[in-house]
């Protein structure tokens, strides 16, 4: 009943002149866990930036209840609102929801020329399983990076898909650019829960894709925030995909591969720094050993020369000129006459 009540409350409110076309605009229909909290955007016209926005409960919008306002206590028990003009977007979050909150709710800008304008959505909170969850509504990414978000549903029926807040969608099990950037949609049989799981992954990111999107399934829808920032010395661009076989246990936030590449890199320095030591001892201990056999092969042997004649006999007497040794032959007592051999023939 709830659906095309919904689009005929909104057809109504356009004849009647109480709502612009597109002027203010949030998810149809959220389910929630008891004891969660949701937080719903509620995007608005530019000229509406400085007009008090306002929540409230109730199925008709003539006579529902206000909740809490922008321009009063931002909080009311377990509801609080905030605005932000820059993106153009007021923001109302509950906490330890019960079955009890489960009601029809307004997004409502207030005008003082002429009737206010306001949009309607419905908020389930089921006594079991919600029909459609994430893990976490606020996601964060750097530039270049990218950033991948888990949406779990109780059943397969409908294809789910992904969308911008005031933009457009993509279907699951395709891929195609959004925005700027490539986004991706898997879709299959959750391992750790009853039903399934929808992985949507955003990458190439850019500042501009900070904002608001929705998990769709159906009826069913669950904004979730994609903050992008600038990337740091210490953060990484690259996330790693989950693989098939663990997709439900990888953690959509990218901080843990990020340390685990940080801590590969710290371990891999030293290494490589010592094996290029090892590398130039031995190069230099090798160059060293062929320098010494070099030297030890180019090197005359170290010889010297005895010129005592009782040691070397005849050679002595080759070596000295024939006049110094007839002088030596007169000097001697005999005349050399007890020299025995033959007496040189002089020519």
């Amino acid at each position: 009943m709830a659906p095309h009540l919904l689009l005929v409350l909104r057809i109504l409110f356009f004849l009647t002149g109480l709502s612009d076309t597109q002027s203010v605009s949030t998810v149809s229909h959220v389910s929630v866990k008891r004891g969660g909290s949701i937080t719903i955007p509620c995007l608005y016209n530019q000229r509406y930036r400085n007009n008090v926005k306002y929540w409230c409960r109730g199925y008709y919008w003539i006579g529902c209840s206000t909740v809490v306002r922008t321009d009063h206590q931002k909080t009311s028990r377990k509801t609080s609102i905030s605005d932000d003009i820059n993106q153009r977007v007021f923001t109302v979050t509950m906490t330890s929801l019960s079955p009890s909150d489960s009601d029809y709710y307004w997004c409502i800008v207030e005008r003082k020329s002429k009737a206010d304008d306001g949009v309607i959505l419905q908020i389930s909170v089921p006594p079991g399983t919600p029909e459609l969850y994430v893990d976490q509504q606020q996601m964060t990414g750097v530039v270049g990076g990218s950033v991948t978000v888990l949406c779990y549903y109780s059943s397969q029926g409908s294809t789910g898909g992904w969308c911008r807040m005031g933009g457009s969608c993509v279907a699951a099990g395709h891929s195609r650019v959004l925005d700027g950037t490539c986004v991706k949609l898997v879709q299959e049989e959750s391992r750790t829960t009853n039903g399934y799981v929808l992985m949507v992954t955003m990458s190439g990111l850019m500042m501009e894709n900070t904002g608001w999107y929705w998990c769709e399934k159906g009826d069913l829808q669950m904004p979730v925030h994609i903050t992008v920032n600038q990337p740091t010395t210490t953060q990484s661009t690259t996330t790693i995909t989950p693989s098939v076989t663990n997709r439900d246990n990888v953690l959509t936030n990218e901080n843990t591969d990020e340390k685990h590449q940080s801590l590969l890199v710290v371990l891999l320095i030293p290494l490589s720094l010592l094996v290029v030591l090892i590398a130039v001892t031995l190069v230099t201990l090798k160059l060293l050993r062929k320098h010494k056999e070099k030297k030890a092969k180019y090197q005359p042997p170290n010889t010297t020369v005895d010129l005592n004649p009782e040691r070397h006999g005849d050679l002595y007497s080759t070596v000295i000129p024939m006049q110094h040794r007839t002088a030596q032959r007169a000097a001697e007592p005999d005349g050399g006459l007890q020299r025995s051999g033959p007496t040189p023939e002089i020519q």
